[in-house]
């Protein structure tokens, strides 16, 4: 039998009221703002993956292979491009997640989702939230994923744990959010959706 946890209620409504919700951007906070066509833009997925451990909800994240192509090295969502064989952008999500971690795609419960998010290698990502077992025991793909962590919503819900820093890339100065936890150091386009959903859920204590 599912347990019951309200915390999930008032985010999956919360998200439902975020559809005009813009979309974010690896560049919002440059004014340079880059004009990339539609036919640019490569569709991809993420899941936010939540369980309820036991001091509240939790968020699995990966640490990406520093041999992947893309964004290697970083603190990112079980998530990827998506395929050609993918039903829609949430299979996408569910797939990535299974192959990267080893959740199963019947496991999850979808909550909700929050507005595509572009990043700086052109990607136009469609961030799904999701409910996991609290039994649920990772295995991660080694060839994509180095390590598998956890992080509580409720940190990650708390605008003032939020920094923004900034490095030279591509010759010009680029400011982005990161949201630090422990030994983690969350940040970029990882760092920006999970802005965007302490934005639409808003600062808690409940989670």
């Amino acid at each position: 039998m599912e347990r019951f946890i309200p915390q999930i209620d008032a985010i999956e409504k919360a998200l439902a009221g975020a559809k005009t919700t813009e979309p974010s951007s690896d560049f919002d906070l440059n004014q340079d703002q880059p004009k990339f066509l539609p036919s640019e833009l490569r569709n991809a997925a993420v899941l936010i993956p939540l369980f309820a451990g036991p001091n509240g909800l939790e968020v699995i994240f990966t640490k990406r292979s520093t041999a992947m192509r893309h964004h290697p090295g970083q603190i990112s969502f079980p998530g990827g491009k998506q395929d050609v064989t993918d039903t829609s952008l949430a299979h996408t999500a569910l797939r990535e997640a299974e192959e990267e971690i080893g959740l199963g795609q019947k496991d999850v419960k979808m909550i909700g989702a929050l507005p595509k998010h572009v990043t700086v290698t052109s990607f136009l990502v469609r961030p799904y939230v999701g409910l996991v077992p609290d039994d649920f025991k990772a295995k991660l793909s080694t060839g994509e994923v180095s390590e598998i962590f956890t992080a509580p919503l409720n940190h990650l819900l708390h605008s003032e744990n939020y920094q923004i820093e900034g490095r030279i890339w591509q010759g010009q100065q680029r400011y982005y959010f990161t949201v630090p936890y422990g030994p983690y150091y969350i940040w970029g386009a990882t760092a920006r959706m999970l802005r965007m959903l302490a934005d639409i859920v808003g600062n808690q204590d409940a989670y």
